[in-house]
């Protein structure tokens, strides 16, 4: 399966204002690994910055003046993208700055004609109700290394994004049995032994109803993430 982690950077928020896209940044999964191929480009938006997201970015509309149109590069991107699935971090605001893009181009597309779409962000907010899903925040969930992200750069973010994604949907995670887990200890103690072929004492441990529960919500997760390719489908 090839996907593609993809993060924008613009002019302002609203792409009603016709606020446009200044940055693209990509980089290709292939089979959940990555595989070093990514695409980047500084694009002259033909308009002034609002300062809110010059701040952010730390991009001026005369570092910009020199950079190619999108519509001198969007071929070249299309070619990077087409036919895979695109890894988005609210992927709704992305989204609608690119097919604004298209819009202005003679042969008008969206960018769902050629790939198909994940929200990081939604997919976040369905494991982690409740919670804090900025893409900073779930890098310190996931023990994700972002300390050298002083300004949001599309590039920078699109690789971030992807470790947190694979540690999102595929990360071991890690089973830990508290000194206060009185009821495991419970259950444990309860639960009636049995000898194995050599005489070792074997002590069966059931999962509660509620345990069966969380770990059939888990797997509907990450097979919803991954459109259904999940290795136990197969099995």
């Amino acid at each position: 399966m090839r996907q593609i982690v993809l993060d924008t950077e613009t002019t302002g928020l609203e792409v009603e204002q016709q606020h446009r896209v200044i940055e693209i940044g990509c980089v290709e999964l292939f089979n959940r690994r990555l595989t070093g191929r990514s695409f980047h480009r500084y694009l002259n938006p033909e308009r002034d910055i609002d300062l809110g997201a010059q701040q952010v970015h730390g991009l001026s509309r005369e570092q910009l003046s020199k950079e190619p149109t999108f519509a001198q590069v969007h071929p070249e991107f299309l070619e990077f993208v087409n036919d895979a699935e695109l890894i988005i971090h609210n992927a709704p605001f992305d989204v609608a700055f690119l097919n604004a893009e298209f819009g202005r181009l003679e042969a008008a597309r969206k960018i769902t004609d050629t790939c198909r779409v994940l929200d990081t962000l939604a997919l976040a907010r369905q494991m982690h109700p409740g919670q804090r899903n900025t893409l900073d925040a779930l890098c310190k969930r996931y023990s994700v290394d972002n300390s050298h992200r002083e300004y949001h750069g599309a590039l920078l973010d699109a690789r971030i994004l992807a470790e947190v994604y694979l540690a999102m949907t595929g990360g071991q995670a890690k089973f830990m049995l508290s000194a206060e887990s009185d009821t495991a200890r419970s259950r444990a103690r309860q639960a009636a032994p049995m000898r194995g072929a050599e005489g070792v004492r074997i002590v069966v441990v059931q999962a509660s109803d509620e345990e069966m529960a969380a770990h059939e919500h888990v797997l509907a997760l990450l097979d919803k993430a991954s459109h259904g390719n999940t290795v136990w489908r197969s099995l």
